[in-house]
């Protein structure tokens, strides 16, 4: 009796793993292929650059009101010393504040970022849903982002498939 249960939910399982379709799609060749995806990284490299220059001058201001501050040190009253401390504290904290209004969790980057390469995204999505129900698949896996697929059938890789469905291909 054991046995007749094990052999129906074995074959069970693999009717269930047979019977889904899928495909898999290779996205860092699909974003290679798309040249508004390619613009919209380029100019955030840019504005990156920009900020972390922004953020760099800084600190790098606070570090020689720091140098300064400790070669003067021995000519200033206790209060002036004070002062610089707290003139020195509020930079620092001028340059962390920068730095975490430009690249901290919901930033200026992140805000950039999801105005140049969403409508892309958005985009892709689309089509690889139309794509998954053209071709009657459950499922469409991403192979870059996957190490464990160790081989493919090239007739299961969609990814020409979902460049020629933006326009980005031309037909086989």
């Amino acid at each position: 009796m054991k046995r007749l249960v094990f052999l129906l939910c074995l074959f069970f399982t693999f009717g269930i793993m047979y019977g889904q379709k899928y495909a898999v799609v290779d996205m860092e060749y699909v974003l290679k292929n798309i040249p508004a995806y390619e613009t919209a990284n380029d100019q955030l490299e840019q504005i990156s650059k920009k900020w972390q220059g922004e953020v760099e001058a800084v600190e790098a201001e606070a570090k020689t009101m720091s140098r300064n501050f400790e070669t003067e040190m021995v000519f200033l009253s206790d209060e002036m010393k004070k002062q610089r401390a707290a003139e020195i504290i509020a930079k620092e904290k001028e340059a962390s504040d920068l730095k975490r209004h430009y690249f901290g969790p919901g930033g200026e980057l992140d805000k950039k970022r999801e105005a140049l390469v969403r409508p892309i995204q958005d985009e892709i999505y689309n089509a690889l849903k139309e794509l998954c129900e053209e071709h009657k698949c459950q499922m469409i896996l991403d192979r870059s982002s996957s190490p464990n697929i160790v081989y493919l059938a090239p007739k299961l890789d969609v990814s020409d498939d979902l460049l020629q469905k933006l326009g980005y291909l031309k037909s086989k």
